[in-house]
């Protein structure tokens, strides 16, 4: 899978017009599709559920990267594979079994992406790392959009990297909070392959052109 992708976060669509930003995504430089499914209980926000899953399923051309922050997930990964998801990761901090959950998404037909809060050590993936498809670095705290984002992260890529390559592993890695046209191309740098953007792309005056300037 190439490499330096942009997944815009549907979190920051216009929810009253969702069929049309979607299919702006569809038209634009973007590669994935990112869905922020969050249940105010792993983290202090709600966001959505299937009823959105399946609009993002109708419409949706490319690659579906759905990012689970809520307990158990476990119990809802067949569902939401079902619903078009492409990738479902999870979080380290949630799952008591993460290697049955891992396993459980590759055997329904998905990519397995695993999660680390900003203040989990990347150490803590040495076990499961040969086994995930991406790392997910969380460059703020996780529940909200339009976070500050974390620097430190820029350490936590290099220390994945290394993980990655000591390993024989062939996990991407992705970067979610935070990310706007600043930070970017020094993401890339450090060594991410993927990019969650949200309000940097849905605040824009252009937001496809933002898309292209992020690839950049």
């Amino acid at each position: 899978m190439k490499t330096k992708l942009i997944s815009p976060s549907l979190l920051s669509a216009d929810f009253g017009n969702l069929q049309r930003d979607i299919e702006m995504l569809n038209q634009s430089q973007a590669d994935w599709f990112h869905v922020d499914v969050m249940d105010g209980r792993f983290v202090p926000n709600i966001s959505f559920g299937f009823p959105i899953m399946k609009t993002v399923q109708q419409y949706a051309e490319k690659f579906v990267d759905v990012h689970l922050m809520i307990v158990e997930p476990e119990k809802y990964v067949e569902e939401f594979i079902k619903y078009g998801a492409d990738l479902i990761s999870v979080h380290y901090e949630a799952c008591v079994h993460l290697n049955r959950t891992v396993n459980l998404i590759q055997e329904k037909g998905a990519k397995a992406g695993v999660v680390l809060n900003p203040a989990t050590p990347v150490l803590m993936l040495e076990d499961i790392i040969a086994d995930v498809d991406l790392v997910l670095l969380m460059s703020v705290n996780p529940g909200f959009g339009g976070q500050k984002f974390i620097e430190n992260t820029y350490k936590k890529i290099a220390e994945t990297k290394d993980l990655i390559l000591s390993n024989n592993s062939t996990a991407l890695i992705q970067i979610d909070g935070g990310v706007n046209l600043d930070n970017a191309a020094k993401l890339f740098e450090a060594g991410a392959d993927v990019l969650v953007a949200g309000n940097a792309v849905f605040s824009s005056d252009n937001p496809s052109a933002t898309i292209e300037l992020l690839k950049l």
